[in-house]
């Protein structure tokens, strides 16, 4: 019987509309540790758009390396809205890209809420719009997955660049 092809993964179809529109990436990590910047290096050819991968694991890193503010942790804590929100953009400016990724989330086993559970994420991404033209822009969704905190992870930097290839695309 003959099965046809997968799709190519994420960072495959991300890495080709990157390099197809000359624009450039950067990943500003919590919950995902890293993972989502490797998996836009597993493709070869990825230091034509891939900038940098910041992990911000602690409250510490994320207010030092990314100028989240004390406020915006002490209020809605690290998984939240608005700490995505000021990573991605963050990443993306400090590493003065087209693109900022982010995500922050609860991976588990242990540190989830009656409000934020085990599987919660928050995923930003904040594009560079032309300077003087007002067109910058940043979004944020929350999502909810099932499995363990290998799982978890992966699921998160996936959503992360397919929420990122969805909004290259859109920009067209």
């Amino acid at each position: 019987m003959y099965q046809f092809a997968a799709e190519p993964p994420v960072e495959e179809r991300l890495g080709e509309a990157l390099r197809e529109r000359g624009e450039t990436i950067a990943v500003a990590e919590s919950a995902t540790g890293g993972l989502a910047g490797s998996l836009l290096t597993d493709v070869p050819g990825s230091s034509d758009y891939f900038d940098r991968a910041v992990v911000t694991y602690s409250y510490r890193a994320k207010r030092a390396l990314l100028a989240v503010p004390r406020e915006d942790l002490d209020e809605q804590g690290a998984v939240s809205e608005p700490v995505a929100r000021r990573m991605a953009a963050a990443v993306r400016d400090t590493a003065d890209t087209t693109w900022g990724v982010a995500t922050t989330g609860v991976a588990g086993p242990e540190g989830g809420t009656e409000g934020k559970p085990v599987g919660t994420v928050f995923v930003g991404v904040a594009f560079a719009g032309e300077w003087g033209t007002g067109t910058s822009e940043t979004a944020v969704e929350r999502y909810e997955f099932d499995g363990d905190r290998i799982e978890c992870k992966e699921r998160f930097a996936r959503q992360a660049l397919g929420d990122c290839l969805a909004a290259v695309e859109r920009r067209g």
